[in-house]
């Protein structure tokens, strides 16, 4: 890419060569005036105070005054041919962004018209104007030098060209980090404005240790790049005195023998004005401007500079949303390769997690394989790890060791993201209108059809037509937590993630609204469904239980489960209760409010012994569905 620029810009300057021949006839009077400067100097000391003689003094004073003017008139000039030259670089940058924009749609040509332009124009012409600043100024103090007296070179050109050639050897390297540093810092600055404005995204989804975790490595990886360009600039400081600061010690320590040689007080003058008037502050617009703004202007212009061709591999496609769980769902899954056998949804091998270096883990050694298509149920009693599993699935926890994968993909990158979506027991809502609530893990607005189909799957039809429909605006602190549940279930229902993680996601509705949610969810085209059952119906439905017992886990179908697994039975037992009977449960299991979520101010619990009871958190006594304020 670097190269391709070299040559672009090389045809760029022949197509133009008139404009930098007048730059260089113009700047000729830039080069009299540092050649008068130092000359004038001398002579006027030689020739005038030290010799006795004022007015030739004054003169010779005044001769470079003059020179100051006319080389003032030339600078002015010199911006006028610079302007001719920097204005077609931006119309020819313009124009091809614009029909950059428009061939490819490309939705970031606004920003590359109205600010990446702008500073490809601004740092050119900066680039320019230092450039040949530093050339014409030091053939002029080299010039005065040698016409002063030749030995004066000896002290002044070596370290000058040492100075030069060891700032040039910096510049590719420098560039490198620089540019890397710009795209650390820009990737961090991403990151933190899409962290940021989801904060509370991140806190309902429980993804703070891994949004930290990314951040924390983008702000390492910009700390690095910063070390790194920091060291790159002992050089450039190291080329500035070598080149700009060595020559005047090199010349005052070296006077006596120049005075020997007989070169004059005046001569001797002249030359330190050479170089701290003008080769010193020439050579240090050239370091700062072209070690600084070179860099900006490669890396404006690799990015104004159309990209390559991208991979058409769906699986190399980039996650615009991040890492995080707050935006899964936003990617369909990439299509697997032609004559491959697919990978499982869901693989956890070897799997042993832990909540401290000396905690007792509360998964050891798991192995599961969940095919692409399945429901399986989890089920044990609390405590025993199902909200984990959840959590190590969705990428959310790390386990100490083993690998979960999602899709083949390890459930913590970039790719297995999109491909799951994690509904908890909390449901979150967010204010906004309804559309905006369930739309909110897809890159861009649903169709409303599409919506009131989700909806009406789900089983938030009802409710979302007596709210009003999805234009309604949502107050969370005014809905009942089954009203909540059944909007993230929707949400993640219309998700494009193909893995469906419910952990305790239906527990506070009824057992018909949990079977239409879960049904629907097992019906998805090319879907995978993962519960943590919160009643037996949910382990019935499924295709294969999972019970979580320690070294006595198993997995099986109910009617499998029931015959050698002694704590699927216990939990069975414990799930059936007689008041079941009077709700008209069809599973003879778990008191809950029946149809419309009325409340009977009491409800066995899933989980829990036969017998304790729990008073419900979002069903008031006797209250319906939006009861609740």
């Amino acid at each position: 890419m670097t190269e391709g620029l070299w040559r672009s810009g090389r045809r760029f300057l022949r197509a133009r060569w008139r404009v930098p021949a007048a730059l260089a006839a113009w700047s000729v009077l830039e080069t009299g005036q540092t050649f008068l400067v130092g000359y004038g100097l001398a002579r006027s000391l030689d020739a005038g105070f030290l010799a006795g003689r004022t007015a030739t003094g004054l003169g010779w004073l005044g001769i470079a005054a003059l020179a100051v003017l006319v080389g003032a008139y030339g600078t002015g000039r010199v911006y006028g041919g610079v302007a001719a030259l920097v204005e077609p670089l931006r119309d020819r940058l313009v124009e091809r962004v614009v029909e950059r924009g428009v061939r490819e749609a490309d939705p970031g040509a606004l920003s590359r018209l109205t600010q990446q332009v702008e500073i490809a124009r601004d740092t050119f012409a900066g680039l320019v104007m230092v450039s040949r600043s530093f050339l014409f100024t030091a053939v002029g103090a080299l010039a005065g030098l040698l016409s002063l007296a030749p030995p004066l070179l000896l002290f002044v050109a070596p370290p000058l060209l040492a100075g030069v050639c060891l700032f040039l050897a910096t510049l590719r390297p420098l560039a490198r980090r620089q540019e890397a540093f710009l795209v650390a810092d820009e990737a961090l600055a991403a990151e933190l404005g899409a962290v940021c404005p989801g904060l509370r995204d991140i806190t309902a989804a429980g993804a703070e240790r891994q949004v930290s975790a990314t951040t924390g490595h983008l702000v390492d990886a910009e700390r690095r790049a910063a070390r790194s360009l920091a060291r790159w600039g002992i050089p450039r400081v190291a080329a500035l005195a070598i080149g700009g600061q060595l020559p005047i010690l090199l010349l005052l320590t070296g006077a006596p023998w120049l005075l020997a040689q007989g070169v004059t007080p005046g001569a001797l003058a002249g030359a330190l004005a050479y170089v701290t008037q003008a080769l010193l502050p020439a050579l240090q617009n050239l370091v700062h401007g072209l070690g600084t703004s070179g860099a900006r202007l490669t890396v404006v212009l690799r990015r104004l500079a159309p990209p390559p061709a991208a991979p058409s591999r769906a699986s190399e496609h980039p996650d615009p949303g991040g890492q995080h769980a707050y935006v899964a769902g936003k990617l369909p899954a990439p299509s697997t390769t032609t004559g491959a056998a697919p990978a499982p949804a869901l693989a956890l091998t070897a799997v042993t997690f832990a909540y401290g270096p000396a905690s007792e883990p509360v998964l050891r050694d798991l192995d599961l394989v969940l095919p692409t298509g399945s429901h399986l149920a989890v089920v044990g009693p609390s405590g025993i790890g199902k909200s984990t599993l959840t959590a190590l699935a969705a990428g959310l926890l790390t386990p100490g060791s083993g690998t979960v994968r999602v899709q083949g993909r390890p459930a913590a990158g970039p790719a297995a993201v999109a491909r799951r979506v994690l509904i908890p027991q909390e449901a979150y809502v967010f204010g906004g209108t309804l559309a905006e609530n369930l739309g909110h893990l897809r890159p861009d607005p649903v169709p409303e059809p599409e919506l009131l189909a989700a909806a009406g799957a789900v089983g938030l039809g009802p409710l979302l037509d007596a709210w009003g429909g999805p234009g309604a605006a949502v107050d969370p602190a005014a809905l009942s937590a089954g009203e909540r549940q059944l909007i993230a279930l929707t949400r993640a229902y219309l998700s494009r993630a193909p893995l469906v993680l419910l952990d305790e996601a239906t527990c506070h509705l009824d057992p018909e609204a949990e079977e239409r949610a879960e049904r629907a969810f097992a019906a998805r085209p090319g879907g995978t469904l993962l519960v943590v059952a919160h009643r037996i119906s949910s382990a019935r439905r499924a295709g294969r239980v999972l019970v979580l017992d320690g070294p006595g886990t198993a997995l099986g179908t109910h009617d499998d489960l029931l015959r050698r697994s002694p704590l699927y039975r216990d939990l069975v037992g414990s799930w059936v209760s007689e008041p079941a009977l009077a709700l008209r449960d069809t599973d003879r299991v778990d008191a809950v409010a029946g149809p419309g979520l009325a409340g009977d101010g009491r409800h066995v619990v899933a989980h829990r012994p036969v017998g304790q009871v729990q008073a419900p958190g979002d069903l008031r006594d006797g209250g319906a569905l939006g009861g609740q304020g």
